[in-house]
């Protein structure tokens, strides 16, 4: 063999060894996520991240409340079935101080910046120091309509309205012949369904869920008040059926003209807005979430973040591809594929100052001043002693608001009174609450 033909040899020798070793190398990481549009996005994108470090993604994409019950079930138990899981902000500061979470403080990509997410978002997934999760969108809530709707009702939508207002141009944009719903609210039973809306709006009707002494408190004026105006409401301008609707069903409508307003998550602006995906893209208009005057607006604060189980066997790559889909590359990747107003929003402070993006989106201030004036330490008018606007932080909660969710979509049915939902929220809540030793 002449000289020539030794390094060539060489050559495909180590070749192939470098395309062994990288194969033997490479990984494949289970993600967890919900099925929302953002998330469906980055399921789709993340060929990018793929194809840049030759692992693989095992993607399991599940509803909302499927998600949370497969999740809570895993790391509660150490299964490890997962490498990566989509979180909200309830989770992340029960998980983390269990130390079920690992921290994103170090081992983050190069060039990552934790400093960036705004302080509010950051906030809240933040345990003894921690950073346990990194927010993929932060959201509130806010109000979305249709402008040619509320002209015709000859009426002009307020930048900050009243509950009040909001029945009045509901009734008035309530067109039965022609399919049209003055307003599209959350009915479907869940935690983070209809009990993440009506958590948030009995805020601004003064009510709470517990008083100091952690007694349940359905039995309040101001809960009954709560629930007879959310029912009132949706029986006169409501869809048919809303029982069954939570956030996927209520957009679906809202694209298709058949809402007047939407009362949601502020995530769902692009979507409402994206001329692909609805027909009244041109048509909406934003306004800050509905109060009473009593000194809270029935808005929410949320994150759906990533976060790594400390469970998971593959923590160095589940931390790399948690750094790439939440860093500002990705929002750049996201951008040149889908236009600026479709990147995930509601995380970092500089996407506030990227004149590209509040060009483009024309819902970006009034999503920060939602963000902004949601206030988790304080969320009630009265003193209570939990945090959390549209849930209670403490690992209780999630149980009985499923439950509690499941009288109050009942009522929206039809099937319950007002007081008879009331009451069985009192009596569940009491229950759960002495069995846990509060």
């Amino acid at each position: 063999m002449d000289t020539k033909q030794r390094l060539l040899g060489t050559a495909v020798g180590l070749g192939l060894a470098v395309g062994l070793a990288s194969a033997a190398m490479a990984e494949e990481i289970t993600i967890a996520t919900v099925n929302n549009g953002d998330m469906v996005r980055m399921q789709g994108l993340s060929t990018a991240w793929e194809d840049k470090t030759g692992n693989k993604i095992n993607w399991v994409v599940l509803e909302e409340n499927v998600l949370r019950q497969n999740v809570t079930t895993d790391i509660s138990t150490g299964g490890g079935q997962y490498d990566v899981m989509t979180i909200g902000t309830y989770e992340a500061p029960i998980w983390g101080a269990n130390k079920w979470l690992v921290s994103l403080n170090d081992g983050m990509a190069e060039g990552w910046n934790a400093d960036d997410i705004l302080p509010a978002i950051r906030g809240g997934l933040t345990v003894e120091d921690n950073l346990v999760a990194a927010p993929f969108y932060g959201e509130s809530s806010m109000v979305m309509y249709r402008t040619d709707l509320m002209e015709a009702a000859g009426l002009t939508m307020p930048e900050a309205p009243t509950w009040a207002f909001i029945r009045e141009a509901a009734a008035k944009m309530t067109d039965r012949a022609n399919e049209i719903n003055g307003v599209c609210i959350r009915g479907k039973a869940g935690w983070g369904e209809n009990m993440a809306f009506l958590t948030a709006m009995s805020n601004s009707f003064g009510a709470s869920w517990f008083d100091m002494d952690w007694k349940a408190q359905f039995d309040s004026p101001e809960w009954k008040e709560t629930l007879t105006f959310y029912l009132e409401m949706m029986n006169e301008s409501g869809p048919r059926g809303a029982a069954n609707n939570g956030f996927n069903e209520n957009l679906t409508l809202f694209q298709q003209g058949k809402c007047g307003m939407w009362i949601d998550a502020t995530v769902a602006a692009s979507f409402v807005t994206n001329p692909m995906d609805s027909t009244v893209a041109d048509k909406v208009g934003f306004a800050l979430a509905p109060d009473n005057g009593l000194g809270k607006r029935g808005n929410w604060l949320w994150a759906w973040s990533l976060a790594i189980p400390s469970s998971s066997k593959k923590q160095d790559v589940a931390k790399d591809f948690v750094s790439w889909a939440t860093s500002q590359d990705y929002t750049a990747l996201v951008a040149e594929n889908e236009g600026w107003a479709n990147v995930p929003p509601g995380t970092r402070t500089s996407l506030y100052e990227n004149a590209d993006y509040l060009a483009a989106a024309p819902f970006a201030k009034m999503t920060l001043d939602s963000i902004n004036s949601a206030d988790p330490q304080n969320p009630s008018i009265k003193e209570v002693p939990y945090t959390g606007v549209q849930f209670v932080a403490i690992p209780e909660f999630a149980g009985i608001a499923t439950q509690v969710g499941q009288q109050f979509s009942d009522a929206l049915a039809g099937n319950k009174t007002v007081d008879e939902a009331l009451a069985a929220a009192q009596n569940l809540t009491t229950e759960e609450m002495e069995a846990a030793g509060y």
